[in-house]
């Protein structure tokens, strides 16, 4: 399997995640590899691949986003918010949306958790998380 340390096209690959967790509604949360698993793989990247390095792509991508991004509903695949300046900033901020933690600091994907723009089809929760 190749290694890739960035998407072909970054900023192409960039903009689409922006793009789609703009529609991440408050309250919900969705995780860098769901966000990854929406978007199609970037030409030239096997699925196989993609698969692999998708996550930190878009991991990639929310640290550089826009203003208008809301970039604390993205946490990681554990429901937990990633260690790293701004933790507590992303933690308040679902809280005040009524995103609710557990005593371990997890986030429940499967009652706050978004599943995609397809949200409203009946299967679209149960094969996202």
């Amino acid at each position: 399997m190749p290694r890739f340390s960035s998407p072909p096209d970054a900023i192409l690959f960039n903009h689409q995640v922006w793009d789609l967790v703009r529609q991440v509604p408050p309250g919900r949360v969705t995780t860098y590899g769901q966000i990854a698993r929406l978007l199609e793989a970037p030409e030239g990247v096997d699925e196989k691949a993609y698969r692999a390095f998708g996550p930190r792509w878009v991991g990639g991508a929310m640290a550089g986003c826009p203003d208008d991004v809301p970039w604390q509903r993205v946490i990681n695949a554990r429901g937990e918010i990633s260690l790293r300046p701004g933790a507590e900033t992303q933690r308040r901020l679902l809280e005040e949306e009524g995103v609710a933690f557990d005593e371990r600091g997890r986030v429940n994907l499967k009652v706050y958790g978004w599943a995609g723009p397809a949200e409203s089809t009946p299967a679209a929760q149960d094969r996202l998380f």
